[in-house]
Order: structure tokens, then C-alpha cells, then sequence
């Protein structure tokens, strides 16, 4: 690292902190202001935030881990999430912000009765916001402890402090200004991390080494640049992946499993962010741009950098594999690519943990705290300094939990098992009567409680077979759907009055007392051609790009033609929702 790399990353600290500086007024007015910036934000900032906010410092070592141990096809871990993502574009963004709550735990409020209500909402603004917020920001923290400790070549105590410093500053930058600044940052973080990471695939496949995207597939094993992969074949190298694990992937995994940024229904920061929106169309508008940008965008740049990696260290480990990311910006990169990579992975540290910072706090504050009080929410300064004192307490927790992350790998894994089966209740308390308190405190303990089961007794019974099978998911979700299904049937249902308010706020379509609510199901028929439309278009943009980057010529014709026919009924059907949605005004 040279004199001008140091510069051009300290040019970009000190201009999120002015940017945050000079929004400050605006965004801590009052607690709405602080966490959801007054509900007033543009649709392309809250899509830039969004997928910012999953671009972080972790993501690239994370994508390098995959395509080291399976080839491109380890992406389908994350490329399944697509799905749900897409659901909860059309089938429930226009909810959040027409519910006209602050967080998602106020939905309980909203949404049910009974003496369940108050401790749950409790339960998970702790659970939530403070535990499996701390698991977030922990492998975050310890991603970039491994990128500072490779970048400046530091012992981990070193690298240790200089995160500590950084998590500071973004926890200082955070609380000045709210969620306004938090987005706006969000926005020009993203930008430099994608311009960055753009620019360094396009550096490393040019080096002599690789010879090319050309070269590049000509020393590689072709198994590495299978999109699909190979199930159950045991010959070679190829990616060897049960049958078991990849239909959890994609028949299971996206509905019915808990994880930040891709929870179904929505929720985290991603229901924050649509609640901030300044109309229902913008939430639906910045959702579908999220994403658009993370699936199609974001993963190429990484998976050719992590591919160049094999080439340039052979004989690299599973172990080894997030660290070579940064290592080959550190040998083969030149002074001021080096800053501006960097920079990068500063920007995307900061995106992430000012969000995970800043929606905890909405939590701890407004489902914790003034519940707690039984404070009505108003225009007063008291929560958010409040918010400010629980943005420590998340920061600090945060960083205890980063020293007990072994891998990246192994953290994600472990959020996608433990709300395994909560999915289908998220999903399900929009559209079904009969979802009440009782359910969803079931389906957020059970998992835990099965998963705990699983890995002492299970898993150590049955041996490799059924770990390799995914088979803790399946029991994880079996028994999950099993026991709340249950309580759904068996316990008393959410009040009627209380079920008449909601409907008439949210006017969802599904399953309701038809004395309560007439809901229109049409709206389910519409949705499900823009959800099939999107899920489509998505996939083909991301496989096309590939197949055009790798000179599968047919193929990416293949999904040009289908890029063309999906993109064109998607907007045939958002066109006719906005003559529909301008004939009722």
C-alpha cells in the first residue's frame, strides 16, 4: 500500500461523514425520521440501500468460498433466494406501507390479540435486533478482520483494532442522521464498491497469467463453469451435491427459511426500507430494483475474480479460499487500484453495519423500549436518543460475537437452519385468518429448539449421509410447520375487531371471515404472472450475462429471447397496475 492508496481511502471516510453532517436535521426530527426517514424517501435510494446493504465486506470472500469448493453452481445457495425475493416485490411491499408502522415487530400489534401480543412483539426486538443481529454483524466484523489483516499484512490484534475503529465510526455516522443518511451513504458506498468491483474483474482476467475470459476457461476444469449443479455423481471433480440438498434449495429454502435480506414476506431492514418509501408503488419499485441489481448485477465481478484465483494459486483450500480475493488484489493489483479496492470493502462494511445498526435500534426502541414504558410514539427527541444508547449496546454485543465466527460459511448456515419453517408463517399471517400470536412465537422458538436436537443426537446417529442430504433443514422445517399448524388450528384466533382493523388498513387478499373482509383474490392471479414474469427475467439476465462472459453463444441467446419475453408481459402487467392504481385516485 502506497501513500496515494491510503488518500483515496481517506477522502471517502471523511465524505460519508459530511454527507451524514449535512443531513442530520432532517433525519432526527423525531423517532419516524430517525428510523424510517420520515417516509419519505425515493424508491432508487431504497433500492441502492437495499442491495448495498447485502453487497458487504463478507459477500465477495463468501462468493470466492462457493466457487472454490463447487464451482459457479455454489452460488444456487443464494441464487434460490431470488424467489422469495421476487414474492415479496408483488405480493406483499404494497402491504408494509400501506400497514403504516414503524418496524416489523409492530405488525404483531397490528395484526393480532391477546395476551401473547405485548411479549412477543418483546421477544423480537431482542431476537431479532439485538441476538441474530449480533450473529450479522459478527461474521461481517470478522470478514473484515481477515480483509484488513491480508491487506496490510497485520497480526490479528492489529486487525482486530482497526475494525473496533472502523465499527465506531460507522456507529458514530449512523447516529447522526438516521435512516436518511444511512441510504443516502448507501447509495454512493455502492456505487464505488460495483465500480470497484468491476474494475478489478477487469484487471485480473487481463493479466498474463489469465489470458483472458478465453484463457481463463481454457485452464479451468469445465465442471467449474457449470451454472446447474451435478446431483448425486461421485466421478472427478465435479460438484458433488445431493439430491436432497439442492431440492431444499429450491423447493424449500426461499419460502419457508428466515435470513437477512431474503426473508419471505419481507421483513429486517428490507420491510424498513419499504416502510420509508414515499408511496406503495415506490416500495414495490425499489423492491423489484433490489432485486434486480443484487441477482443480476452484483455476482459476476466476484465469481470471475474467485475463478482467476484458482489460476493464479493453485492448489488453494476450502480454507484459504475468502482470503485469496484479497490476496490477489494485494499481489497483482497496481498503487491506486489497490486504494480504491479498499475503499471498496470499506464502503461495504459500512453499508451493512450502518443498516444492521440502525433497524436493531428501531427495534430495541420502538418494541422494546417504549413498549416497555407504554410510550405513545410522537414527535419527542426522547427515543431517539434512546435509538443512539441501543446503537452502542448493538455495536458492542456485535463485536463480542465476531471473535466466536469461525467461517463465513458456517454463520450463514446456521441463520438459514434456525428459522427454517418460520417462513410459511411470515408469509401466511397476511394472507390466513387463523395465523394468531401463538403461531409465530412457535415458529420462531421451534426451530431453535429442533436445530439444538439435531446437531447433539441427530445428526451424530446418522452419519455423513444425512448431513450431506441437508437433513437437519428437513427435520428443522417438518417439525416447525408440524407444531405451529397446530397451535394455528387449536388455539384461539386473533380477536374479530382486531382482524377487521387490519384488513381494513392493509386490505390483503387470502383467507378471511367473510363477515370480516371480502377480499379480492383476483389481485393473487395478477401477482403471481408479475412474480413468474420477474423470476424469469431475473434468471435470464444472470445466466445470460454468464453465458455471454463464457462464449456460450446459443445459450445466451436462449436467454435473451427469454429476457425479451418476460421483461415485455412484466411491464405489460406493472403498466396496467399503475392505469389501475390512477383511476382510483
Amino acid at each position: 500500500m502506497s501513500s496515494i492508496d491510503y488518500v483515496i481511502a481517506g477522502i471517502g471516510l471523511v465524505f460519508f461523514l459530511f454527507i451524514n453532517l449535512q443531513l442530520r436535521k432532517r433525519g432526527t426530527t423525531n423517532i419516524e425520521s430517525f428510523f424510517l426517514g420520515g417516509r419519505d424517501v425515493s424508491w432508487k435510494l431504497l433500492g441502492l440501500s437495499m442491495v448495498a446493504t447485502t453487497f458487504a465486506a463478507d459477500t465477495p470472500l463468501w462468493v470466492t468460498e462457493k466457487v472454490v469448493q463447487h464451482g459457479i453452481s455454489g452460488n444456487w445457495l443464494w441464487w434460490n433466494m431470488l424467489l422469495g425475493g421476487m414474492l415479496t416485490t408483488f405480493f406483499f411491499a404494497k402491504y408494509w406501507r400501506r400497514a403504516g408502522i414503524l418496524t416489523e415487530p409492530e405488525f404483531i400489534s397490528l395484526r393480532y390479540s391477546g395476551p401473547l401480543v405485548r411479549p412477543l412483539r418483546m421477544f423480537k426486538a431482542v431476537y431479532l435486533g439485538l441476538f441474530l443481529n449480533a450473529v450479522i454483524i459478527g461474521w461481517v466484523n470478522a470478514a473484515m478482520i481477515k480483509v484488513v489483516g491480508e491487506f496490510f499484512q497485520l497480526s490479528r490484534e492489529w486487525s482486530v483494532a482497526v475494525v473496533v475503529v472502523m465499527m465506531v465510526y460507522t456507529a458514530v455516522y449512523s447516529a447522526i442522521s438516521g435512516l436518511i443518511g444511512i441510504v443516502v451513504t448507501d447509495a454512493i458506498q455502492f456505487i464505488i464498491a460495483m465500480t470497484g468491483s468491476i474494475l478489478l474483474a477487469v484487471l485480473v482476467v487481463r493479466l498474463p497469467e489469465i489470458g483472458g475470459l478465453t484463457g481463463l476457461v481454457e485452464k479451468l476444469p469445465e465442471w467449474r463453469f457449470h451454472f446447474f449443479p451435478t446431483i448425486e455423481n461421485q466421478t472427478g471433480d465435479v460438484l458433488t451435491i445431493s439430491f436432497g440438498a439442492f431440492f431444499s434449495f429450491v423447493a424449500l429454502q426461499w419460502w419457508n427459511s428466515w435470513y437477512p435480506g431474503a426473508e419471505p414476506g419481507g421483513g429486517g431492514y428490507i420491510s424498513q426500507r419499504m416502510m420509508s418509501a414515499r408511496t406503495e408503488a415506490d416500495a414495490q419499485k425499489a423492491s423489484l430494483f433490489f432485486q434486480l441489481a443484487h441477482y443480476c448485477l452484483r455476482p459476476w465481478p466476484w465469481i470471475v475474480v474467485a475463478l482467476a484465483a484458482l489460476v493464479l494459486y493453485p492448489g488453494l483450500t476450502d480454507h484459504e479460499a475468502g482470503n485469496a480475493y484479497i490476496r490477489l488484489i494485494r499481489d497483482y493489483m497496481p498503487t491506486g487500484i489497490r486504494g480504491l479496492m479498499l475503499l471498496v470493502f470499506i464502503s461495504a462494511y459500512m453499508s451493512t453495519i450502518s443498516t444492521q445498526l440502525n433497524w436493531g435500534s428501531g427495534y430495541l426502541t420502538n418494541d422494546l423500549y417504549l413498549l416497555w414504558k407504554k410510550v405513545e410514539m410522537n414527535n419527542q427527541k426522547e427515543p431517539v436518543v434512546v435509538g443512539r444508547i441501543f446503537t452502542i449496546l448493538i455495536m458492542v454485543v456485535g463485536g463480542i460475537v465476531s471473535f466466536y465466527i469461525d467461517t463465513i460459511d458456517k454463520a450463514a448456515q446456521f441463520l438459514i437452519q434456525a428459522g427454517a419453517g418460520l417462513g410459511s408463517v411470515l408469509i401466511l399471517r397476511w394472507y390466513w385468518w387463523r395465523i394468531n400470536a401463538a403461531t409465530e412465537l412457535v415458529a420462531t422458538l421451534v426451530p431453535l429448539m429442533i436445530l439444538a436436537i439435531s446437531k447433539i443426537w441427530i445428526e451424530p446417529a446418522l452419519g455423513e449421509n444425512f448431513v450431506h442430504q441437508n437433513g437437519t433443514f428437513y427435520i428443522v422445517v417438518l417439525g416447525t410447520m408440524t407444531v405451529w399448524l397446530a397451535v394455528a388450528l387449536l388455539s384461539k384466533p386473533t380477536d374479530y375487531q382486531v382482524i377487521r382493523e387490519f384488513c381494513l388498513k392493509v386490505q390483503p387478499a387470502g383467507i378471511w371471515p367473510k363477515n370480516l373482509h371480502v377480499p379480492d383474490n383476483s389481485e393473487v392471479r395478477k401477482n403471481a404472472v408479475k412474480w413468474l414474469s420477474a423470476v424469469l427475467l431475473a434468471y435470464s439476465v444472470l445466466f445470460g450475462t454468464g453465458y455471454l462472459l463464457f462464449g456460450q453463444w446459443l445459450k445466451a441467446l436462449i436467454c435473451l429471447t427469454l429476457v425479451v419475453i418476460s421483461g415485455y408481459f412484466l411491464i405489460l402487467q406493472l403498466q396496467s397496475d399503475a392505469k389501475r392504481g390512477s383511476a382510483q385516485h
